[in-house]
Order: C-alpha cells, then sequence, then structure tokens
C-alpha cells in the first residue's frame, strides 16, 4: 500500500484489483497489522512501520473491511485462516465499543483529517455496520456458522439504530451525531453505499442531497470546510451510482479534481484534497500551517473513479471468491454511448464491452461478455429498461428493468431490445 495509512484500503484495494490485480501489497499490509494487534483489547494499529501509529477507530475498521475486499479478490483461504483468530479479536474490539445506546462511541479518535468525529459519530457507526457485514460473509465463507450468524444478527439491528439516531427527515441526511444538524459527506455516502438506507427512496435523497455541497471543483466536505476531498468524495461517486443517478455521478466524476486533473491546480497536495480557499492546498488549516509544501501524488485513497467505472459503468463486480459468481449490472443512464473494459483474477479473464445508439430512440443495449467457463452470474436489467433479451442468439424471453437472469460463464453476447427508450 502507498505510504503507511491502512485506512486508504476501502478506495485503495479495490483500484488495485481493477487495474493491475497486485494484490501481494495488500496482502502484506493486512499481514504487518494483524501481527501488530495488541494482543489484549485486539486494537490494530493506525499505520504500519515506521509511523506505527495507533488509536483510531475507523482505521481500525478500515483493515478489516479491507481484509473483505482482499480475500474475495484473491480467494485466499489459507491467509484468512492464518489471521482468523486476530481478525475476529480485532471485530470484537470494535462490538466492545457498542454500549446500552445500539451506537459504537468511537473513542480512538485519529481519522481522515475530518472535523467533529468522537463519540456516536454516524461516519464511525457506518463503517461498523460495513465491518458487521463483511465479517459475516467471511464467517460463512469458512463455515463459521455461530459466528456469521451472530454477526448478520448484530447488523440487522445495527442498521435500524443507526436510522433512528441519525436520520433527518427534513434535510433528507444523516446527521454527523445527535447533537447536530451538519450532515457530513462521508457517512451519508457510506449509508447508501453499503445499505444503511431503507428504501430506494431514501438512497435517492441523501444523492440529490449530497450535490448541495458541490461547487465547480467538486464537493465541499461539511465536516471539513473549504476542503475537497477526493477520498471521501469516491465513496460519494459510488453512493450516486449505486442509487442509480448515473448523470448525477458522471457529473461528479467530471468536475472533481482527481490526480490526474489536480495536478494542474497550482500548489498543495492536490491529489488529496484541494483546498477551496487560495492558495490551493491540502488541509491548510488542519494540521499543515498554511504551508502548501506538503505535496505527493502517490495516494491510492484519490483513485475512486477506477473502480467506479468498472464496477458501475461497465457494471461488472465479484459476488464469490475468485469471481466464482458475478453480476453484470451496466449503469448506461449517464448519457455514455458505450463502455469495454475488464479485470482478471485467479480463475482468468472478466470482460464487457456494451454499446448502445446515438439517439437511445431504439432503446437497444448490446452487450458482449467474456467471464471464465467455470463461473456464472446474473444480468441486471438497466433502469428504464425493458423488452426482449436475446442471450448468445437464443431468446429469454421479455424482461422487465430489475429483472435478474442467470447466466453461465463463456462468451457470448446479449442483446436487449428495449420498449422503452431510456429518458
Amino acid at each position: 500500500m502507498e505510504r503507511n495509512e491502512i485506512g486508504d484500503m476501502g478506495i485503495a484495494v479495490p483500484a488495485q484489483f481493477v487495474s493491475t490485480n497486485d494484490l501481494i501489497p495488500t496482502r502484506n499490509a493486512l499481514s504487518t497489522m494483524f501481527a501488530a494487534i495488541n494482543p489484549k483489547t485486539g486494537a490494530l494499529p493506525e499505520s504500519g512501520p515506521p509511523l506505527s501509529q495507533t488509536g483510531s477507530d475507523t482505521y481500525h475498521g478500515w483493515t478489516l473491511v479491507g481484509t473483505h475486499n482482499y480475500f474475495m479478490y484473491s480467494g485466499d483461504t489459507a491467509w484468512l485462516q492464518n489471521v482468523w483468530a486476530n481478525y475476529t479479536k480485532a471485530v470484537a474490539f470494535l462490538e466492545g465499543k457498542v454500549d446500552e445506546t445500539g451506537l459504537i462511541n468511537i473513542t480512538g479518535l485519529r481519522d481522515w483529517a475530518r472535523l467533529g468525529g468522537g463519540g456516536y459519530n454516524a461516519e464511525g457507526n457506518a463503517i461498523l455496520y460495513k465491518v458487521l457485514t463483511t465479517a459475516a460473509d467471511l464467517a460463512t465463507y469458512l463455515n463459521e456458522t455461530s459466528l456469521a450468524l451472530a454477526w448478520a444478527a448484530n447488523a440487522t439491528a445495527f442498521k435500524k439504530t443507526f436510522n433512528d439516531a441519525f436520520w433527518l427527515e427534513d434535510a433528507g441526511l444523516y446527521r454527523d451525531n445527535q447533537t447536530t444538524t451538519l450532515c457530513p459527506q462521508d457517512a451519508n455516502s457510506f449509508a447508501v453505499l453499503y445499505n444503511l438506507t431503507t428504501s430506494e427512496e431514501q438512497a435517492d435523497r441523501v444523492s440529490e442531497g449530497l450535490e448541495k455541497n458541490w461547487n465547480e471543483l467538486g464537493p465541499v466536505a461539511p465536516e471539513l470546510p473549504d476542503t475537497i476531498s477526493p477520498f471521501i468524495s469516491g465513496f460519494e461517486l459510488q453512493a450516486h451510482f449505486e442509487s442509480e443517478n448515473d448523470a448525477r455521478a458522471l457529473d461528479l466524476l467530471r468536475r472533481t479534481k482527481w490526480i490526474a486533473q489536480a495536478s494542474q491546480l497550482p500548489l498543495g497536495d492536490n491529489d488529496r484534497s484541494p483546498c477551496l480557499s487560495p492558495p490551493i492546498s491540502y488541509r491548510s488549516y488542519r494540521g499543515y500551517n498554511y504551508d502548501p509544501a506538503y505535496t505527493s501524488h502517490a495516494h491510492g485513497w484519490s483513485a475512486g473513479p477506477t473502480p467506479a467505472l468498472t464496477f458501475y459503468i461497465l457494471g461488472l463486480t465479484i459476488t464469490a471468491p475468485q469471481g466464482k459468481t458475478w453480476s453484470l449490472s451496466p449503469h448506461v443512464g449517464g448519457g455514455l454511448p458505450s463502455a469495454e473494459g475488464g479485470f482478471e483474477t485467479p480463475l482468468g479473464w472478466y470482460g464487457v464491452a456494451w454499446t448502445l445508439p446515438p439517439t437511445r430512440a431504439l432503446g437497444i443495449l448490446s452487450i458482449k461478455l467474456s467471464t471464465p467457463p467455470t463461473s456464472s452470474g446474473v444480468f441486471k436489467v438497466p433502469k428504464k429498461m425493458g423488452g426482449t433479451l436475446i442471450v448468445a442468439g437464443v431468446s429469454r424471453g421479455p424482461v422487465a428493468a430489475g429483472d435478474e437472469i442467470v447466466l453461465q460463464g463463456g462468451s457470448y453476447s446479449l442483446i436487449l431490445q428495449s420498449s422503452d427508450a431510456l429518458k
């Protein structure tokens, strides 16, 4: 991993997977963190050597989320079994901070530089929810049935508690904590992305509400005023896609100053967070004394568009370790005429190329799909499309938007002749 900070894994590991598929640095970083666990408390360090900083509950959570990502992409069961005892101890450390309120009390305050963290904070609680759902998934793969059931049950109960505590109906957003009306970028993005929202309508309201923070350079984080964070904006980008707001997501992608674009800005650590108050620099008032000399172009946490383009625009994701099962759900509602790409796992190549007619008048979606023959998956009919689906030259009959059609691995074409043109 770049530098030493493990919290970046929420963005960096998926970007690693879809770009180079070089997961050895991820495995080594995770192994380092689990080797450095506090044997008494189960606390994980915030960063690896030489910094070896401690005292971050949120980065502790990101290590556990990164463990799930690594296992899903690699299928490295032997490694997972080797760290399992420390992994379960680390999950228990976070669960032990949940008190009678049903929420986690964040006491390890080091984080991504946001203000107002700690206590019964929506961001930290959203990360805990992701930890619980992914922990249940890993336990299932290791046949740890009792753990899987317990973590899944805790996640289900926690989702209701989270919404009761943080949802502001008038704002259509989640608040940062129970004593404020500030609605942060990070927690709201996580809530949609990690399925803490309770309905499609609620997710859509959050997506709409987040847009109110934008300016011409991207989204300004309310929890870190005057700052655009490409790290957190990477999650927001995915949240807009997840809520089926494809045009809004692409607007965000184009306007936000990510790594390549940020190099054109005059000063500062622009690939991390261009500050909106001149001169442009990262966290000018938050730890760096208005000194723009802190510059780096090696932060994988700014690579949010890379996995988003694959997982959402292309629509290709894995749903079981190594991609034994997968999902094809192209997001075609943003005005793009075509997309092509793919990735590799130990099972082989997964590739997709889809095209739409320029006018959308015919509403025809054409897809070329290539996946390992030993795999299987589902095709989800895109929003606002429905009609006749033809797979490998054989009609699969009428389908409607949202239908999931079971497919086998292999290389073949899909044609969806839609009865409803995209609007």
